[in-house]
């Protein structure tokens, strides 16, 4: 017999998960995939994420080449379907190339809309709908740059968000009065652009493009039709979609906005079905994912024979998080008839709108901004039909028995409740999945089932499920980020900090984080901020240790050290003598000479600390930080009669250039001027040892409760060459190491030859911009004993809270 030819013209998301339903009941199909584009099935919602920076192209592939084959599926890409002849029953592509079928399914998504402005086709001017808009974007923009984006729903927020990312000044227009008003009602709108406008969004409501300006090719700017206008580099239009009905047309198939359906999704003709963005059913196109994977289902179910199964509509929802905003809107949440009820929560300082419509005591509409955690439960209610009854006075504030998203709460809700929302996947599903696969982890429930795999917001709750189901057989994954209250990789954070110019800690906790951060997140997102921003960025002292806020080492009996800066182990007697007075002057317990070469005063009152600053009127030795600590020498040729090299001078040269910058861990160095390795400088993290002839640069030393012997980074012939590869090394650790890794693990976690290779065998583009960025930040530094000694940080810095008498008298009168 022969095999039954399937062509699917469209390899998106649509197209690749109905045929993955299809592909489930193991029909006879001898299957063709027609893409346009010239890439495999990709996640197009993650695209946002591609124009951001959060994501590299690679990773929102959906269906790798080893997917089609393994389903001897025949995938052509680039190949761009032309024509469709229903009588002989074929396809003919740009190349002239005839493609027979038996069955033939149209997944050809929908064009983005560019309304018929003049100027449109002018250089810099682009849409937002695909890989390849994505990467022109990126080729095209650059930071400072002017950006302005013609269209305020969701697709123009995203691609506001991916410019934002880039560095670039960009503003919204809009012909509505509010952001999204296909999901927000005025003040949910009103909610959102205030939230924008906090990121450095301009937004420009109830404007009408007029032409996009340029004396030459490129355009210069946006004109509306009231007369004003916007300076624009780059103008990216994202004025919605239209379904790509062409060849639905050609082949005569009844068109209204979409390619007509039934509830079986076949078209007019008996042999063409449709899926997703460009078929039209029961008068309504969507747009979103969820309905389009449920369309599939439906369509895997008719073209193998088993027809049955109905496709009626879609309950249309939308979660997602805009600009770190999280948004959901369901159901009919205008309210536009006189019996429709609301309630409502409005708190503007946190940013949360909710709203729901309620109409014959049913739960119909809803909007969540700020806070979607409820979202999963209004949904089922509105899908439900549930009766409201007794319910409705805590149905916004509802307290679950367990908490939210854990294994408990998840497990308590229906089976038939839909977890992934883009997806369709019901609670049910996967718990069956778990059981009868015998899967332990997210990533195994994910290639099983798809969920999680849209947006990814409900990953959490997926998890919970397979915790509760596997049990003891749970593999956590390891995940790559810094932290959960701020659940990105380090090199994710930096780009987001550096393209968006976010300038403190709590800036990138408000926009990625959960709003509070840790006790471990802060100070690593402190050193973050300042190494990328290298020191323009707004101290936030409430985020640093306790060290960091007095500049002085805390003890265990509450008093702290002071440890003044003393380069290269070298002092003076006019230093000695104000060490001297400091310590009799405050009564300074115990004056003891450290291991690194300099003094340390201790056990003084933090009250005392800016005083003593001032009196010692030294620079801070930031004995308390995770920053440069001190350069060790010995005596080199000054004095040691076995000396090559000049150490003394080299190590306090090394301690001036580098002295007062942050660090992921504490640095200590060394300088020694001969291999007799005096000032044990090949177990520091960077160290210089002297020869004849020149200067082994070491790296990675340690000599605390780790031992490791320092690892030759280079040998080089002058004190100059030593200190610029000792600078090279310097940055490109801040840049590279993980907060509170010390160089012995980052040398041996990332191998010596690579950072040669990233170092000083770089080319000089890459040396430069790692020493300008070094100088940079240098340029930023202070002493802080100077600066706050006479102007405190903060009015209590150097104070403990002490209770005012009348709080006391109340507190005891309570007790």
């Amino acid at each position: 017999m022969n095999r039954k030819k399937l062509v699917v013209i469209g390899n998106g998301m649509a197209g690749m998960s109905c045929l993955d339903e299809i592909l489930k009941r193991r029909p006879d199909f001898e299957v063709t995939v027609l893409s346009e584009e010239p890439y495999y099935n990709y996640n197009r919602i993650l695209l946002s994420s591609v124009l951001a920076g959060e994501k590299p192209l690679d990773e929102i592939t959906i269906n790798s080449r080893e997917w089609y084959e393994d389903h001897g599926i025949t995938l052509c890409l680039g190949s761009r379907a032309e024509e469709i002849d229903p009588k002989n029953k074929n396809v003919t592509d740009q190349n002239g190339i005839v493609y027979p079928y038996d069955l033939l399914l149209l997944a050809t998504g929908s064009n983005p809309f560019v309304p018929p402005i003049e100027g449109v086709n002018k250089r810099g001017v682009f849409t937002f709908r695909n890989m390849a808009d994505t990467k022109n974007i990126l080729e095209y923009g650059a930071p400072e740059k002017q950006a302005v984006v013609i269209g305020g729903g969701l697709l123009g927020l995203e691609a506001a968000r991916g410019l934002l990312n880039q560095g670039m000044r960009v503003t919204v227009v809009h012909l509505m009065d509010r952001l999204m008003e296909m999901q927000l009602d005025l003040t949910g709108g009103e909610f959102l652009k205030r939230e924008i406008e906090k990121l450095g969004i301009t937004v420009l409501l109830n404007k009408s493009t007029a032409k996009i300006m340029g004396d030459g090719p490129a355009a210069e700017g946006v004109l509306f039709k009231d007369g004003s206008m916007v300076p624009a580099d780059m103008v990216v239009v994202a004025c919605g979609i239209r379904p790509n009905v062409e060849l639905g047309k050609k082949a005569a198939l009844h068109i209204n906005r979409g390619i007509v359906v039934n509830d079986f999704m076949e078209t007019s003709d008996p042999s063409i079905f449709a899926v997703g963005e460009c078929a039209e059913h029961r008068g309504k196109v969507y747009g979103l994912v969820a309905p389009l994977y449920e369309q599939g289902k439906v369509l895997a179910a008719t073209i193998t024979g088993d027809k049955g199964p109905m496709y009626e509509g879609t309950t249309l929802a939308t979660k997602l998080k805009v600009l770190g905003i999280e948004l959901f809107s369901a159901g009919d949440f205008q309210a536009k008839e006189p019996d429709m009820e609301v309630v409502s929560y409005q708190d503007h300082a946190f940013g949360v709108y909710k709203k729901l419509v309620i109409h014959q005591d049913r739960l119909i509409g809803t909007i969540l901004i700020g806070d979607a955690q409820d979202a999963n439960r209004f949904l089922e209610i509105i899908r439900k039909k549930e009766k409201v009854g007794d319910k409705r006075h805590r149905l916004l504030f509802d307290q679950p028995p367990a908490v939210a998203g854990s294994p408990t709460d998840v497990m308590s809700r229906p089976d038939e409740d839909t977890i992934c929302g883009c997806i369709g996947v019901t609670k049910g599903q996967i718990v069956q999945a778990v059981r009868e696969k015998g899967l332990t982890s997210l990533s195994g429930v994910k290639a099983c089932t798809k969920a999680s795999t849209g947006c990814g917001t409900c990953s959490s709750v997926v998890q919970s499920i397979v915790v509760a189901v596997a049990g003891s057989k749970f593999q956590e994954e390891k995940k790559e980020v810094l932290c959960g209250c701020v659940p990105f990789a380090k090199e994710k954070l930096r780009n987001m900090i550096k393209t968006q110019q976010l300038k403190s800690v709590q800036e990138v906790l408000d926009i990625y984080g959960n709003g509070t951060g840790c006790s471990f997140c802060k100070p690593a997102l402190s050193y973050l901020v300042d190494e990328v921003l290298c020191g323009d960025h707004k101290e936030d002292r409430s985020a640093r240790f306790i060290n960091d806020r007095v500049h002085a080492n805390i003890q265990k009996d509450g008093t702290f050290s002071v440890v003044p800066r003393m380069r290269g182990g070298v002092t003076s007697p006019a230093e000695l003598r104000k060490i001297a007075d400091v310590a009799e002057k405050y009564n300074v317990p115990m004056v003891k000479v450290t291991g690194s070469q300099r003094l340390d005063l201790l056990g003084v009152k933090k009250e005392d600390l800016p005083r003593i600053w001032a009196d010692l009127g030294m620079t801070s030795g930031y004995a308390y930080a995770k920053a440069v600590r001190m350069v060790k020498t010995c005596v080199g040729t000054d004095f040691c009669r076995y000396g090559t090299q000049n150490s003394i001078a080299t190590g306090i040269e090394l301690e001036r250039l580098l002295e007062g910058l942050y660090t992921p861990a504490k640095v200590k160095m060394g300088v020694v001027g001969c291999p007799r390795n005096c000032a044990e400088a090949t177990v520091k993290d960077i160290g210089l040892v002297g020869m004849e002839g020149g200067w082994q640069v070491v790296i990675g030393g340690a000599a605390g409760k780790t031992v490791r012997a320092a690892d030759i980074l280079v040998t080089v012939k002058t004190s100059e060459e030593a200190l610029e590869a000792a600078m090279l090394f310097f940055q490109y650790y801040r840049e590279n190491g993980e907060y509170l890794e010390r160089t012995y693990d980052f040398v041996v976690r990332l191998g010596l030859e690579k950072i040669r290779r990233e170092t000083i065998y770089a080319s000089e583009e890459t040396r430069r911009g790692l020493m300008d960025r070094l100088n940079k930040a240098r340029a930023k530094t202070v002493n802080p004993w100077l600066e706050e000694s006479a102007r405190p940080f903060h009015p209590r810095q150097f104070h403990d809270f002490v209770l005012p008498k009348e709080s006391e008298a109340l507190i005891g009168s309570l007790t």
